[in-house]
């Protein structure tokens, strides 16, 4: 649980606090943490084999993130929508400065804030719950395959690393290999989520990665090279779909909602996790039947993205009426004539400081 808060807030502020521009690099550097943790695990697990010691040993580094996390700026749009807009000022102030904008950081008020983020000051006067992922049309349709997508993703990466074992090689170089193989998938993500979008990157993630796992049924057990490449080859997919369906998942829902969104994902992720080994004991009365069922969900899954609105490089939505229209709910036009009274400069304050 700690695990899967800190993931989600991770997440959710790196995409609220950076540039649209560099938002899928920021997501995708922050993703290779996850792939430096397991080649460390690797090495410590091979050093340290009382598992007690290496349980000691990669949770001490937790503490050290408790402690500066207090200092960490909180969400600037977070904040507004929580009706305290006055430390959403102080945050940014604090923000501009650390980025060696001073001067601008004085040119952030409270009046200049209202001006810049009329909708989030607007949202933040009505209170949001988990009903409302699924009370409208659009709203079902984005949680029904972001769950799918969240939960087939995990279903699968577990299904396979509960076989590590079975490709006959050290449990340990198998977990460098699978974790190394993490470094060229999220970069292939990465690019091609820049340039050619996330929903056909999150396709072609699960669909191939799908593929990978069935491929292995008709592949003999004698033939352990193929065998260990096609799982390798899986691995990094589903890498590249986890890569993806975060940044994904922060992009399709709105602001009043996102945490909420993170959060349904992420129970199916964990729910994925949980029902993957359970699949796994069909293999005692069909041997092939575990990896059809690994494979085929995120083939569905994939299929279902494509109900999926595309979101590169356009802004976040902040209300669920603005995913609704597909727009944003207020025009630009009446955003100017409202920044014109408060702010005599040309250009917003905030943008210039962050």
């Amino acid at each position: 649980m700690a695990l899967s808060g800190i993931g989600l807030n991770t997440t959710a502020l790196i995409v609220e606090w950076v540039p649209t521009k560099v938002r899928t690099i920021t997501g995708t550097l922050a993703g290779y943490s996850y792939t430096v943790g397991q080649l460390l695990l690797a090495g410590l697990a091979y050093g340290i084999r009382d598992w007690r010691w290496l349980q000691l040993c990669v949770s001490l580094p937790f503490f050290i993130f408790f402690l500066y996390s207090w200092w960490y700026p909180e969400s600037a749009r977070w904040l507004v929508l929580s009706g305290n807009p006055s430390k959403a000022v102080s945050e940014m102030k604090r923000v501009a400065r650390y980025n060696g904008k001073a001067e601008e950081a004085e040119k952030i008020t409270l009046e200049s804030l209202k001006a810049d983020m009329i909708k989030e000051v607007a949202c933040g006067n009505v209170s949001y719950t988990v009903f409302d992922l699924v009370r409208t049309s659009t709203m079902r349709r984005i949680s029904f395959a972001v769950s799918l997508v969240w939960f087939s993703t995990s279903f699968a990466y577990y299904g396979l690393a509960m076989d590590l074992q079975k490709f006959g090689v050290s449990i340990y170089l198998i977990q460098v290999i699978f974790g190394s193989v993490d470094f060229p998938a999220k970069l292939i993500s990465t690019t091609s989520m820049i340039y050619i979008g996330r929903r056909v990157t999150q396709f072609f993630a699960l669909i191939l990665g799908g593929l990978a796992i069935i491929a292995n049924i008709f592949v003999p057990n004698e033939l352990q090279i193929l065998r260990t490449s096609l799982a390798v080859f899986g691995k990094g997919c589903l890498a590249a779909s986890f890569s993806c369906v975060f940044l994904y998942t922060t992009e399709l829902y709105p602001t009043v909602i996102r945490q909420s969104g993170l959060g349904l994902g992420s129970t199916m992720a964990r729910i994925g996790g949980i029902v993957a080994p359970l699949v796994k004991m069909l293999g005692e009365f069909y041997p092939f039947l575990p990896l059809l069922i690994y494979g085929g969900i995120p083939i569905l899954s994939g299929l279902l993205v494509y109900f999926l609105p595309e979101t590169v490089n356009k802004p976040l939505p902040d209300t669920i009426e603005e995913v609704e229209t597909g727009k944003p709910k207020t025009p630009e036009k009446e955003v100017k004539k409202e920044i014109v009274p408060l702010q005599t400069v040309t250009t917003s304050p905030i943008r210039e400081a962050l």
